[in-house]
């Protein structure tokens, strides 16, 4: 309840955020019948009340389970329980679920989600489900219609760049990762990139700005993993940036592309609806990049109606919030250690 008022008080329902997922740990036990029973202690009044209280904040609802018989956390899961489960999950008011993927115990992934979606679908309310088994079994080539997002990635790691032996990336492993699954993205079947940990203390305020933009730029969906609470007014201004959630939420529903690679230095582009498109200079380097970039000499190919060459157009810096120059002249700015610079090109009428 507190998460929800401060979704409220900081900003963030009005900004877009939409739903409250409660974690792994909620769940204690099955009664005789076997319906899933919530810790008493932790949420008193029930799922159903929680639910209610959310809703009545102009927000959504969400909770977690997992596919094996045990969750992560050794709670109760829902194999063997799926079409109960869901049944019980309706009857509370819930809006999105959270399907991970531990003690699988050997089960058919696809097959598995399949019957969840199933359950979830016939108990007529409309349940989000997130697809949660780490990319393992390539989930993009299946999960259109059966989930809604799916995880590409194992769990990620507040860090800029880093690879966990067990299986945690950073934000630059995970970037790499989805950066060839564009094809698989669109309105209503998103590729996970996992929450955003922005606000937890382990990169620098550039490096959260990158995560933040690339996230939008990928079409990600944006979750913020930081105790909304007690967040400084940093970490609130990222999460609430506009200018780069409507990017993110552009009704194209189209995952950005690294159309150029040159190594630390990198330039993503994502088209949008009405013939705009979003660009991001991303740097990897230790080092600023001092950026020259010629709009016309670098020929840009969209599945848009633009032309660099043809038009000119506007060069709206997402982080300034205000124009910064025109295509017909050379972009010049200086790209701190990771990070970005993040335009939106729209025509200069």
């Amino acid at each position: 309840m507190e998460i929800t008022d401060a979704m409220v008080s900081s900003g963030m329902r009005d900004a877009g955020y939409k739903y409250v997922v409660i974690d792994d740990c909620w769940q204690v036990s099955r009664d005789t019948l076997g319906n899933i029973i919530c810790d008493p202690e932790r949420f008193p009044s029930g799922m159903k009340a929680l639910a209610g209280y959310v809703h009545s904040k102009g927000l959504k609802f969400g909770l977690y389970s997992c596919a094996g018989s045990a969750t992560c956390q050794d709670r109760p899961g829902s194999r063997g329980y799926q079409f109960q489960d869901a049944r019980t999950y309706a009857k509370w008011g819930v809006d999105y679920l959270k399907y991970d993927w531990c003690n699988d115990e050997g089960q058919n992934a696809k097959a598995a989600y399949k019957t969840m979606s199933d359950a979830l679908k016939a108990t007529g309310r409309p349940i989000i489900l997130s697809i949660c088994e780490w990319g393992e079994n390539k989930p993009w080539e299946w999960g259109n219609g059966i989930g809604n997002l799916w995880r590409i990635t194992p769990d990620i790691r507040d860090c800029f760049s880093c690879v966990f032996e067990w299986g945690g990336l950073g934000v630059l492993d995970i970037i790499d990762r989805d950066a060839d699954l564009y094809l698989y993205a669109g309105p209503g079947h998103w590729n996970d990139a996992e929450m955003l940990e922005i606000g937890n203390g382990g990169m620098t305020p550039d490096e959260y700005k990158t995560h933040f933009s690339m996230w939008c730029m990928l079409a990600a969906p944006l979750m913020a993993g930081n105790d909304i609470r007690n967040m400084d007014e940093s970490t609130r201004t990222i999460l609430t940036n506009k200018d780069a959630i409507a990017v993110d939420q552009d009704p194209l529903g189209q995952q950005a592309r690294r159309f150029m690679d040159m190594g630390e230095h990198e330039i993503w582009a994502k088209p949008l609806a009405n013939g705009e498109v979003a660009i991001c200079f991303l740097n990897r380097d230790d080092s600023p990049w001092n950026l020259d970039y010629d709009w016309k000499k670098n020929i840009m190919y969209f599945a848009t109606d633009i032309s660099i060459r043809e038009k000119v157009y506007k060069v709206y810096d997402l982080w300034k919030h205000s124009n910064i120059g025109l295509t017909n002249r050379n972009l010049q700015t200086i790209v701190p250690s990771h990070g970005v610079l993040m335009v939106r090109l729209s025509e200069n009428i």
